[in-house]
């Protein structure tokens, strides 16, 4: 491995360098990238919330046709008489829980 490493080296080394890159490129490449980039915790959040919403939307939008489709294939019941019943009999002392 280390022979390797050492051929590889001379050969690199061997090559003359290219006129077309500008001097010190690679190092100013590297400083770049080890200073960090500034990241936008904000912008972020923004961007996850209105994907977040997006999504909600679409689950809206299928539910309301869900409830929209099912109300009109099935038997209709009276909710209020129902509701009704369901609030009196919770509040009954005769039930046992």
């Amino acid at each position: 491995m280390n022979e390797l490493h050492q051929k590889l080296i001379a050969a690199a080394r061997r090559q003359a360098p290219d006129e077309r890159v500008p001097y010190a490129f690679e190092k100013r490449i590297m400083a770049r990238i080890t200073s960090g980039a500034h990241v936008d915790t904000l912008a972020m959040w923004s961007h996850a919330l209105w994907r977040a919403a997006v999504s909600c939307v679409f689950i809206m939008a299928l539910s309301g046709a869900w409830t929209f489709w099912s109300a009109h294939h099935q038997p209709q019941s009276d909710f209020a008489q129902e509701l009704d019943s369901a609030v009196l009999v919770s509040a009954s002392p005769d039930v046992v829980w």
